[in-house]
């Protein structure tokens, strides 16, 4: 995947957003995570952490830099405080520094979180790696990146559900059945042989069913609803027990772990990701593990 780098002048503009808010590293790992940038994050100071993690999407050649940027910046950027309030004026002042700083390194933001790359002026071309324009409808290489598009894409497949027009009833997505059949819809395109609640070998004495399967891939989905604080201490360990359900299917060599945390009640996330994350040995080969917090 081609990428475009992201100036350290431009993400330092766009971390100043971040580092003097209120939220703390928990909050900015979620939404960093949900915007597609590579992680674990960086262990620095939460100062410098923002702009340390949008410079490293930019140089990473698996990851869309401009589309992780977009994503991070689009509640900031379209979601305004209550117009005459000192936040309001606040608020314009940083966007208004944000944009600045796009439109002098060739970037142009567009609402819903959409940066493109503009006429480069010479100060900008030096920044740029050739890459197609993020707005070109490009064909997915693999079903990781169809799956990637998917999962961190699913808060807003939900709003126009949540949101209908014309008053017609809204539906909600207010246990895991309802966002695994989303996500179902989603991939029915994509994928032909798509298997919901397959069994798993036994272990422990217990068998799981897993959410989805898609035995072309030896690929399985795993989708987690953080239900309250009580269950949100407990969504780690119940991945731990389902992992090893996993290792123990023979058509399983891939798991993707997504984890939906609507009312962002998980007390760690990026160390949820680090500890589960990763390459297992299973008795056929091995399995890997990716962990998505959306």
């Amino acid at each position: 995947m081609a990428n475009i780098r992201l100036s350290r002048a431009l993400c330092a503009v766009v971390g100043e957003v971040f580092a003097k808010s209120d939220a703390g590293h928990a909050t900015l790992d979620r939404l960093f995570m949900a915007a597609g940038a590579p992680g674990p994050p960086p262990d620095v100071a939460h100062a410098t952490k923002w702009k340390e993690w949008l410079f490293r999407a930019g140089e990473d050649p698996t990851v869309d830099g401009l589309r992780v940027l977009g994503n991070v910046l689009e509640e900031f950027m379209d979601v305004a405080p209550s117009p005459g309030s000192e936040l309001h004026k606040e608020w314009v002042k940083k966007r208004g520094g944000v944009v600045e700083a796009l439109e002098e390194n060739g970037f142009r933001y567009f609402r819903g979180g959409r940066i493109v790359p503009t006429a480069l002026g010479t100060d900008a071309g030096s920044q740029l790696a050739p890459t197609t324009p993020t707005d070109t409808v490009t064909k997915p290489s693999g079903i990781e990146e169809v799956l990637q598009v998917l999962a961190t894409g699913l808060r807003r497949a939900m709003d126009p559900l949540t949101h209908r027009r014309k008053g017609l009833p809204a539906i909600s997505f207010g246990t895991e059945y309802d966002i695994q059949d989303l996500l179902h819809a989603l991939m029915r395109p994509w994928v032909k042989d798509i298997r919901p609640e397959e069994h798993t070998p036994s272990y422990a004495g217990t068998a799981t069913r897993m959410d989805f399967l898609l035995p072309a891939y030896n690929l399985v989905i795993e989708v987690e609803l953080v239900r309250d604080r009580a269950h949100a201490k407990r969504v780690g360990d119940e991945l731990i027990i389902d992992i090893e359900h996993y290792k123990r299917h023979p058509a399983c060599k891939n798991l993707w772990c997504l984890v939906y945390d609507p009312e962002t009640l998980l007390p760690n996330p990026g160390g949820l990701v680090s500890d589960l994350q990763g390459t297992r040995a299973k008795d056929n080969g091995s399995l890997s593990v990716r962990v998505l917090i959306l």
